[in-house]
C-alpha cells in the first residue's frame, strides 16, 4: 500500500510538534514516495530559501539508494567518488547528511522524510519520531 498524502501531511504536523517541544531551530520537512516524487512539504518561517531542495535532496537520496543518509553520509566518508557518481547520476539532487529518513513497513520502502533547518543529527531524530507516531518504522542508516 503507498503512502498518502493524508500519512505524508500527518508525518509532516507531527514533525513541527516534535520540533517544537524540543526547541530545534524553524525546520523544512519533505515526504517523498517511494519513487522519490513530492507528496507534501512544509518550511516554516524563518528558514532559508533553499531549504526545500535541501530537504528534498536528504529524502531523495534515502529513497534511491535503498539507504538512510546517515548511512550515505559515512559511505561518502569511506567512498567519497561512489557518492559523487551517484550524486552526478542523480543530477546533483542527492544530500548525503543524517537528516533522510526511510519510511518502511514490512521492511518495504514506502517512501522518506528530510528535514533541514537544525543540526542534521536534530534533523533525524525529529524525522523518526514523528515515522514512528504514524506507525511505521523509521530507518535512517
Amino acid at each position: 500500500m503507498p503512502l498518502t498524502l493524508e500519512q505524508a501531511q500527518s508525518i509532516i504536523s507531527d514533525c513541527l510538534s516534535w520540533r517544537k517541544d524540543n526547541g530545534l531551530k524553524p525546520l523544512t520537512v519533505g515526504v517523498l514516495d517511494a519513487g522519490g516524487c513530492l507528496l507534501a512539504l512544509a518550511r516554516e518561517d524563518g528558514t532559508s530559501a533553499l531549504r526545500p531542495e535541501i530537504a528534498q535532496g536528504k529524502a531523495r537520496g534515502a529513497v534511491q539508494m535503498g539507504l538512510g543518509s546517515r548511512a550515505l553520509y559515512e559511505r561518502a566518508k569511506i567512498e567519497p567518488f561512489f557518492i559523487q557518481a551517484m550524486n552526478t547520476l542523480a543530477g546533483g539532487s542527492l544530500v548525503p547528511v543524517a537528516g533522510g529518513v526511510l519510511i518502511k513497513r514490512d521492511g518495504v520502502i514506502l517512501g522518506a522524510v528530510g528535514i533541514t533547518g537544525d543540526n542534521s543529527d536534530n534533523d533525524e531524530a525529529c524525522a523518526i519520531s514523528a515515522i514512528e507516531t504514524a506507525g511505521f518504522v523509521a530507518d535512517g542508516g
